[in-house]
């Protein structure tokens, strides 16, 4: 078939980009930005530009599976048989034990529509709350803010209020990595108008912070008296807007009561920064024209995520800074249709249309839409909730689509323990590898992206459609599809005989029965089908029934969507996070995103381009930190919290301050053996029910591992990681990553106390290969060191270093040069950090930098090196003119050598 073009979206986070898919009809070919989509205009990420890279087959579910019992080993089945299954256990959990002892456990990478079905199934037909989604873990805390100040789950802005604004403050949000594309739209208009002022709140000195004329680089969890202390200073100095406080607001008084003890001297102190600082921050946000917030996970992700975020729109209405362009408190979403299950009602104190399952009225209001008696009254359990009652039993049949509790919950000893000893754990999903599937009972192959079709709502609340480019592999279905399968067969046990409430044969079906549950409503998107996307593009809501365009800003007349039209001030007052460093967890962990990476790494797991730029997991500690622990970078600890220990190589970085340290949240078990979730701890928000994802006490152990494995073998990736990766499961530490670009490979590093058998080694060298053919071999048993290369067609294809490893960095290079000459063959197994004599071999592995152009560390340096500045590495390079993710780094790279910086183009 020829080549075709697919307009679609991008299944990462929050921003929505428009894509362009190139095709055959069975594969996808490329992908492009869509410079006509509104969200991003052509831009995309280095994994938004990568995404036809993630189609590995093997790495998918590609028909159902089913065991019978949990000793067992999963089988292939046909569909009938798998939802036939899953029917009759689950009519027979709800007659034995009832409604609420199933529960269903969904995703904010679902379509809008795949929502609704799981929705209307949940609460229509099983008559249960249990349904939550993993937006329960990033955005729930925004939505306790929003409903609570502003009366409604709605951001008030739009992305063009990025480039409008005078002043923006970027908290808890490394939007360099997390939302890449708007940075770069800030990044742009700070270029245009350097007078716009940029305000960084964050632990950690990140990329978004080079962007910052103030970085505020606060003690994690003190936000709120931080936002108190700015609201102090803006009374103090009269920096309010009184006719708006006046018109608009309610419950000033009380608020003013509280922050009056929040002095600057105070806050200063509590939140490690300078007064100088506070002053300045307050002065900007009080006297700017116009006042942008952005934030994320750094609020959300907090006992006092609700708070934080009170707090945060306190300043907006004080300053009357809402309503109008280049202002207003904006939540920045992490997932692409997080905000789709939100209005789809998918958390479970939700219902359609922004109502709450608390609410007779709203029940009343959806159970006569779908035609049903009434809805369940029970409150539903949320994410941390409902898994505790999965581990006590409770919970006897559990349903998860389209996410990864068995990596990113927190407390994974717990959840791991709960789904090992859930009667029937169902998982509908696209890839078979992730942590998760282990513990299915039946896996349901699901459709992924460019395989399906439906809607997703981004952060301004723009409705994009999501269409189909290629027919999805194997026997995968569209989530909506598998739901609705499943719905009509249980129907047929929980209400025989009665008119089927699941009649879809399509998703734009779904769509229309779920927009008019939105009508009246303050997200009234009732007059959105798909045909009018692919008529007039993505519309942002409210767009009621009849509208011809969508809405920019919300609150432009101050009518807030409360009960009296008016916002309401919160006053919280400052807690503390629930573990404060103390003699015994002397550190506190801030977990994060990487660049190139996303959430469980599902998805970018399977593209090894994506690895060049952070290979491994590390630890980041200030050097200082290392000095008084006497380690050095490299060295093994074990990371300890009071749940769970992780062994992880430690990293010198100034970024992270004495007493903290920095772990990536994209370590699962899969890649780090125990993962960064089995230290983090379920304490969750008493309003949103968000853990504290991103604050652990921890503390550092010394290890003593002397035994380690080196392994590298390329080709077929995915099937090599799922055969090696059970096999590491016998050492202390286990590290896997993938590396290269036309020839992926993957990367293994292991370390033990002793040894391990000889048969467990024969056994990895099975699975590298190594066990016959071209191998250069090494035994020295009686120091257990083994070393194994493979050399086919004069290039290194597969290495073994047991015992000894001194050799793993420039071998590597050897193998990523493609080349092993006769002059090299006789030093492959020696003990030797360094190439022999002076061969032109690389030392250590060549950090990739621009991932887009393939431009290493190496590379770049050797440019400034001869004086160039960043616009001439940009046209000699590439590096920085697709994505621009890896301008900051190149930039702190120049000014190391005290070159010329131009602005960002």
């Amino acid at each position: 078939m020829d080549r075709q073009i697919t307009a679609s979206t991008c299944c990462y986070c929050g921003v929505g980009c428009g894509v362009l898919i190139e095709h055959d009809g069975s594969r996808i070919l490329g992908v492009s930005g869509d410079p006509t989509h509104p969200a991003n205009f052509g831009k995309l990420c280095s994994k938004g530009s990568t995404l036809h890279l993630t189609g590995d087959l093997t790495a998918r579910a590609l028909y159902p599976e089913l065991r019978l019992g949990k000793g067992l080993a999963r089988h292939r089945t046909d569909w009938d048989t798998a939802l036939d299954h899953a029917t009759s256990v689950f009519a027979a959990t709800i007659a034995e034990h009832g409604p609420d002892s199933v529960a269903f456990y969904i995703s904010g990478q679902l379509l809008t529509e795949d929502y609704y079905a799981f929705n209307k199934l949940a609460r229509a037909l099983v008559g249960t709350n249990n349904i939550d989604s993993n937006s329960r873990l990033c955005m729930s805390s925004a939505v306790v803010g929003y409903k609570r100040s502003l009366g409604a789950d709605a951001p008030p802005c739009s992305y063009e209020d990025l480039e409008l604004s005078d002043c923006v403050m970027i908290v808890g949000s490394n939007m360099a990595y997390a939302h890449p594309v708007l940075f770069r739209r800030l990044e742009a208009a700070k270029s245009r108008r350097p007078q716009m002022k940029v305000i960084v709140i964050d632990p950690r000195r990140t990329d978004t912070c080079d962007l910052a004329d103030l970085h505020l680089a606060i003690l994690p969890g003190t936000d709120v008296a931080l936002f108190h202390g700015i609201l102090h200073l803006l009374l103090w100095e009269d920096w309010i807007d009184r006719d708006f406080i006046r018109d608009h607001t309610e419950g000033l008084a009380e608020l003013k009561n509280l922050v009056r003890d929040y002095t600057p001297q105070m806050v200063s102190q509590l939140c490690g920064i300078s007064l100088g600082q506070l002053q300045q921050c307050a002065e900007w946000i009080g006297t700017s024209p116009s006042f942008l917030s952005l934030w994320c996970m750094g609020l959300n992700q907090s006992t006092a995520g609700s708070a934080k975020n009170s707090a945060l729109i306190n300043l907006h209405l004080a300053t009357g800074q809402i309503g109008r362009p280049g202002a207003g408190p904006f939540s920045l979403t992490g997932q692409p249709n997080a905000m789709g299950g939100r209005e789809t009602g998918s958390l479970s104190n939700l219902l359609p249309g922004h109502r709450d399952a608390t609410n007779p009225q709203h029940r009343a209001q959806v159970a006569s839409y779908w035609g049903v008696e009434q809805l369940p009254e029970n409150p539903g359990l949320t994410a941390i909730e409902l898994f505790e009652q999965v581990r006590n039993g409770k919970i006897k049949a559990l349903w998860i689509a389209c996410t990864n509790p068995a990596q990113s919950m927190p407390d994974q000893t717990a959840v791991r323990a709960a789904l090992q000893a859930c009667p029937f754990v169902v998982l509908q999903e696209a890839f078979s590898t992730t942590e998760t599937a282990k513990f299915a009972d039946l896996l349901l192959p699901a459709a992924s992206w460019g395989e399906k079709e439906g809607c997703v709502t981004n952060s301004e609340r723009r409705i994009s459609h999501v269409r189909q480019a290629i027919v999805a592999p194997g026997e995968a279905r569209p989530d909506w599809a598998i739901t609705v399968d499943f719905a009509q067969r249980l129907e047929k046990h929980l209400r025989p005989g009665q008119t089927s409430l699941f009649e879809f044969d399509n998703p734009a079906q779904v769509f229309d029965e779920y927009k008019q549950l939105t009508q009246g409503r303050d997200l009234d998107l009732s007059g959105i089908s798909h045909a009018l996307i692919d008529r007039l593009g993505p519309q942002q809501w409210p767009f009621p029934a009849g509208a011809v365009e969508g809405t920019a800003r919300l609150y432009v007349d101050g009518v807030f969507a409360t009960a009296n039209g008016r916002a309401q001030f919160v006053a919280d007052p400052y807690r503390a996070a629930k573990e404060q460093r103390d003699a015994r967890f002397p550190l506190t962990l801030i977990t994060g995103r990487l660049r190139d990476q996303w959430h469980g790494m599902s998805r970018t797991g399977t593209a090894a381009q994506l690895f060049g730029h952070v290979s491994e997991a590390e630890l980041s500690l200030h050097p200082d930190e290392l000095r008084r622990h006497r380690l050095q970078p490299g060295d093994l600890v074990s990371l300890k919290s009071r749940r769970g220990a992780v062994v992880v190589a430690v990293a010198s970085d100034d970024s992270v301050r004495p007493g903290q340290a920095f772990l990536p949240m994209h370590w699962g078990d899969r890649f780090l053996k125990g993962g960064v979730n089995s230290l983090t701890l379920p304490a969750f928000d008493p309003l949103s029910k968000q853990p504290e994802l991103k604050h652990s006490g921890v503390r550092l152990d010394p290890v003593d591992l002397p035994w380690k494995l080196f392994a590298l073998i390329e080709g077929d990736v995915q099937r090599h990681f799922e055969a090696l990766r059970p096999l590491c499961e016998a050492f202390s530490y286990v590290s896997l990553s993938l590396i290269g670009r036309e020839r992926p490979a993957l990367l293994v590093r292991a370390a033990n106390a002793s040894a391990p058998s000889a048969e467990l080694l024969s056994e990895i060298d099975k699975n590298l290969a190594l066990d016959d053919g071209p191998v250069l071999a090494y035994d020295d048993p009686r120091r257990a060191i083994g070393k194994r290369v493979r050399i086919e067609n004069g290039r290194i294809t597969a290495i073994r270093l047991a015992g000894e490893t001194l050799a793993q960095h420039w071998l590597q290079g050897l193998w990523l040069e493609g080349r092993a000459d006769q002059q090299l063959r006789r030093w492959l197994l020696a003990p030797l950090s360094a190439p022999p004599g002076n061969l032109d071999a690389p030392v250590n592995a060549n950090k990739i930098l621009c991932n887009c152009k393939n431009v290493g560390q190496n590379a770049i340096c050797a440019g400034i090196s001869r004086g160039l500045d960043l616009q001439g590495l940009k046209q000699e390079l590439g590096c920085g003119t697709q994505c621009g993710s890896c301008v900051p780094e190149i930039k702190r790279l120049l000014a190391a050598r005290a070159q010329p910086v131009t602005a960002f183009s």
